[in-house]
């Protein structure tokens, strides 16, 4: 029988693969797929719509805030005047973007929308962000770790960039009710989307 032998080398930056809990990884942050990765996330977490992989590619920017360096003339050369017109447009209104999506749009390990939803209730922007405002909201110190690191390693990156960097303030219900979804949904397609609306009502969904 032939031995499988694992790749020691990234296919795509040549740097040096580890083994974590059996998984390979490529722990060269410049590596061009990781960058690619990073950015196709951050489109799609803040809602810039039209902005996928092949635009992406045709577009040659590696970091996030390249993308908002971007003309329109730049756009359209790359993708054609009617295309680039639509996400030039979309780039700019992502500029409203809060920072209950931007946290999750920035790749920070263990950092998605619960660990954003609980810093949002004590933080008034990202800049309130620290070791102790982490373990008020009730973050574990694996994922507190990985949020200030990230912040004091990108101070740059988010000084670069357009956004307030504001949480919006989720209005709660007054009794906190929590809800189960159970039966056949008529409003909305999907149970995902149903709970999504309900805690933007300030409930808690359950299974």
């Amino acid at each position: 029988m032939t031995a499988i032998v694992p790749p020691s080398e990234c296919p795509s930056c040549n740097g040096v693969l580890i083994f974590i809990n059996d998984i390979l990884y490529c722990k060269n942050k410049s590596c061009s797929e990781q960058q690619q990765k990073k950015l196709e996330n951050f489109a799609q977490k803040v809602k810039i719509k039209g902005l996928g992989p092949s635009t992406l590619e045709k577009l040659s920017i590696t970091q996030i805030d390249e993308l908002y360096h971007l003309e329109q003339e730049d756009i359209n050369t790359a993708i054609g005047d009617k295309l680039g017109s639509k996400l030039f447009k979309e780039i700019i209104k992502s500029h409203e973007a809060p920072a209950n999506l931007l946290l999750p749009a920035f790749s920070i390990p263990l950092v998605g929308n619960t660990a954003t939803k609980k810093l949002a209730d004590v933080c008034d922007t990202i800049w309130d962000i620290s070791m102790d405002t982490c373990t008020e909201a009730g973050l574990g110190p694996k994922t507190a770790r990985h949020m200030v690191d990230w912040i004091e390693d990108n101070l740059d990156l988010l000084s670069r960039l357009p956004h307030s960097m504001t949480f919006e303030k989720i209005n709660r219900t007054s009794n906190q009710a929590v809800v189960c979804i159970t039966g056949k949904l008529y409003t909305y397609k999907s149970k995902s989307l149903t709970a999504k609306v309900l805690q933007d009502f300030g409930y808690e969904v359950k299974s």
